[in-house]
């Protein structure tokens, strides 16, 4: 397999935007593209596309084939569209990052673009119903945040985690994305914010969940060969891992605080990157609610099971700890446009390595680490570093 790099990165805004779908693609296609001059749209082979609900919320598909011709590519030996929740994004970078280990392409790019607030935001909510099982559980109530909920309180049965350490990843992450213009959410919280927010789900607080957002992201991947002569600072792809327990939250482990799909996945990602969890310098992890960040942390051996709450308490998640979580802000506080999550992830990373990241940059980061879920039973992880494994 040929070894492959990302060689550019754009984020759009991320938020409740007045931008149509296509706007969204243009503004994220835009900054990618302007990130790396040397390479224009008709040099593209490849476009991959990671969108979860399109047909719903901007009464579209054909999804590919639409973003290739907003951007003036022409794909020649990839166009293909992702549909994995709220993985889509990652899943569709591991396709373009095949496709060019193989030897099937050399310059493909991977957009991830979600318009959720629409047509309005109550329908918003039933759409995000479609991510779980909508005939037996969804339609009962058991949406993403009961979901989560009942992960948070057997975390807290069995480890001692307290409310105030699940409010500690809600003020990290809003704090992060302070500093990130492209956040959906730009001032800070305070813990007391936090603990005085809504509840959500219990013990769930609104500022300890992600919120409903419009949002795209675009990297490009290149070869070995084709990365060198684009950039002398080339971000390479170095492992990935991907494992799934089930869809149904009924087949899953019973107990809810362990998520061993993720375990195996990480584990499969270090092998084959030849690292170890101490050697990560930043790990956007999904965030989707402040527990999952918890568990996350331990099963990618951050921390031991069950110490994640010490661990988030102690600052050792943060800048000047064993590891920063969410320097973007997460999706706590960059929010959550599903498809575009995972590449606005990567997007992160690639500018994280390249010491571009401004107030956000994590000292002398030299690995960092990408990890996506889709619902608790399906998980993708992805390594990157400066140097190719």
């Amino acid at each position: 397999m040929r070894r492959v790099a990302l060689v550019g990165a754009g984020v759009s805004k991320f938020g409740v935007r007045r931008a149509s779908y296509r706007d969204l693609i243009w503004e994220a296609g835009k900054a990618c593209f302007d990130s790396i001059p040397a390479v224009k749209p008709k040099d593209v082979e490849g476009l991959v596309v990671g969108s979860v609900m399109p047909e719903r919320t901007a009464f579209q598909s054909h999804i590919s084939s639409l973003a290739a011709e907003a951007l003036g590519i022409k794909p020649s030996a990839l166009s293909a569209r992702t549909e994995h929740m709220c993985a889509s994004g990652t899943v569709a970078i591991r396709y373009a990052y095949a496709f060019i280990a193989a030897g099937l392409a050399d310059l493909v790019m991977v957009l991830g673009v979600e318009k959720l607030n629409a047509p309005t935001g109550e329908e918003a909510i039933l759409n995000m119903g479609t991510g779980v099982d909508r005939e037996w559980e969804a339609a009962f109530g058991l949406t993403a945040p009961p979901c989560f909920a009942l992960a948070a309180q057997r975390h807290m049965a069995a480890y001692g985690t307290t409310e105030e350490q699940l409010a500690m990843v809600g003020v990290k992450n809003h704090t992060h994305a302070a500093k990130n213009p492209n956040a959906h959410f730009n001032k800070g919280a305070t813990l007391d914010q936090v603990l005085g927010s809504r509840m959500i789900a219990t013990p769930l607080r609104l500022f300890m969940c992600s919120p409903i957002t419009d949002g795209a992201a675009a990297v490009i991947l290149a070869s070995e060969e084709r990365a060198r002569g684009l950039t002398d600072k080339p971000v390479w792809i170095r492992g990935t891992g991907q494992a799934l327990d089930g869809f149904q939250l009924t087949s899953l482990h019973e107990d809810y605080a362990q998520w061993p799909a993720l375990r195996r996945a990480a584990q499969a990602a270090y092998r084959m990157a030849g690292i170890a969890p101490r050697e990560v310098d930043l790990a956007e992890v999904h965030d989707c609610f402040a527990i999952a960040e918890l568990i996350a942390c331990e099963e990618l051996g951050f921390c031991g099971k069950g110490e994640a709450g010490a661990f988030v308490a102690a600052g050792r998640g943060d800048y000047g700890g064993d590891v920063v979580v969410n320097p973007r802000g997460g999706l706590i506080g960059c929010g959550h446009p599903l498809g575009a999550t995972g590449v606005a992830q990567a997007a992160e990373v690639f500018v994280q390595l390249r010491d571009e990241a401004g107030a956000r940059q994590v000292p002398g980061a030299a690995i960092g680490l990408t990890h996506n879920n889709s619902g608790m039973g399906e998980h993708v992880v992805m390594i990157y570093g400066r140097e190719p494994a």
